[in-house]
């Protein structure tokens, strides 16, 4: 399984970005699909994410600026993030998690950058 992320960039802060993750290979139809980011310094943390036809978890620091969506007909994710502040700038990893027997992939990071 790869995960492919895309969309990451510079922006200033009150704009917007929109990250996309494309997910290939064997991929089973129960999974979650998530976004992870850590910034210099810190641990990586939960953004958002959601399980196939379940509601979306946000981290409370992101909730009414991001959008988590997932297309399962392509197994492709995506974050849209508007209102961006400095605080959000970090690498942003997208995670596939499938279970029986457990699994959890990683895509390679896109960094996102808010200048103030």
């Amino acid at each position: 399984v790869q995960l492919q992320a895309s969309g990451g960039g510079l922006v200033q802060a009150g704009g917007s970005l929109r990250l996309s993750c494309a997910a290939s290979g064997s991929i089973s139809s129960l999974n979650v699909m998530g976004w992870y980011r850590q910034a210099p310094g810190k641990q990586r943390v939960l953004v958002a994410n959601a399980a196939s036809g379940a509601s979306t978890n946000y981290a409370d620091s992101v909730k009414g600026r991001f959008t988590f969506s997932r297309d399962n007909a392509k197994n492709t994710m995506y974050l849209q993030m508007n209102s961006l502040k400095s605080e959000d700038t970090a690498v942003y990893y997208c995670n596939i998690i499938m279970y029986n027997p457990f699994r959890s992939y990683w895509g390679q990071g896109t960094q996102v950058t808010v200048s103030s």
